[in-house]
């Protein structure tokens, strides 16, 4: 079983949208989203749930209101300023971190600690295949541990099913959640357009890439919107001994599918779709 992640060091560079075609193209495949903060491969692929399930990670503090005399030595002691008092103290819980000093210091045992329900997890079916991905709350942390679990679920899709490929639309960025859908994964497709902007980030997705010790290739989106700077993309690659697998030229029709809520591929005249299937087709031989 073969693990691909298709990352942008940035947002808006055309990941999700290139996903949602390889979806399209590759066969006996699982599909994840790890944009668990902000996911959207799902307007691509018109998921419908088989299962929805929460994700508890962490704990939040709770005040058990007839046990609270008032006394406001939670108050004083919470650095987060998360608990205030009316005549029994109460916790803002978008501001409460759990790290439970108001629970183990309270004199009446009127605070305790809960496991925090912080998003939702699920498991759908698409026209293209099955797509694991989740929604983490507005505000809540463990991105990091929500992609590991959504992949770790993934998998045993996978073996279930008797998939080879488990195709992973991962985070903008280098971060927590980019590093866990990191994990375990065979190659890494990097998403970059041509700017100054672009370069700099693809770098640091590169950078991150090599620390892993991931196979790496990239593909330079719109490339002729500043054919010198894919130029100078390329040649950066070279020097990193990065293979650069195609150029997606700018297409208006991209968009008109995005209206649609359809892959580009799914357009036959589309001169974007017939790069991506370059792509896919470079891609499969490595």
């Amino acid at each position: 079983m073969k693990e691909i992640v298709i990352l942008s060091g940035k947002g808006g560079t055309g990941k999700t949208s290139l996903v949602g075609s390889l979806a399209c193209l590759a066969e006996n495949k699982i599909l994840v989203d790890c944009d668990v903060d902000a996911a959207d491969l799902h307007l691509l692929l018109d998921p419908q749930a088989r299962s929805q399930n929460e994700f508890r990670s962490g704990v939040k503090a709770k005040v058990v209101s007839d046990r609270c005399s008032g006394c406001g030595v939670c108050v004083d002691l919470c650095q987060f300023e998360a608990i205030s008092l009316s005549h029994v103290a109460q916790i803002n819980s978008l501001r409460c971190e759990g790290c439970g000093v108001c629970a183990h210091f309270c004199p009446e045992q009127a605070i305790i600690l809960e496991e925090n329900y912080c998003g939702n997890w699920f498991i759908s079916d698409t026209k293209y295949g099955p797509l694991v991905h989740a929604q983490l709350f507005a505000g809540e942390e463990n991105s990091g541990k929500l992609v590991s679990f959504i992949k770790r679920q993934a998998r045993e899709l996978a073996e279930e099913t008797g998939a080879d490929l488990i195709l992973i639309d991962g985070a903008p960025g280098i971060g927590c959640p980019v590093i866990a859908s990191l994990a375990s994964v065979d190659m890494v497709l990097a998403v970059t357009e041509p700017s100054q902007s672009g370069w700099h980030d693809l770098e640091r997705v590169l950078d991150l890439a090599a620390h892993f010790r991931l196979q790496s290739f990239v593909c330079i989106n719109k490339w002729d919107l500043y054919p010198e700077m894919a130029q100078t993309i390329e040649a950066s690659c070279a020097q990193r001994g990065v293979e650069v697998l195609g150029r997606i030229p700018f297409d208006p029709i991209v968009v008109a599918c995005q209206i649609q809520g359809i892959p580009v591929v799914c357009n036959e005249q589309s001169p974007a779709a017939a790069a991506i299937r370059q792509i896919w087709q470079d891609l499969r031989t490595r």
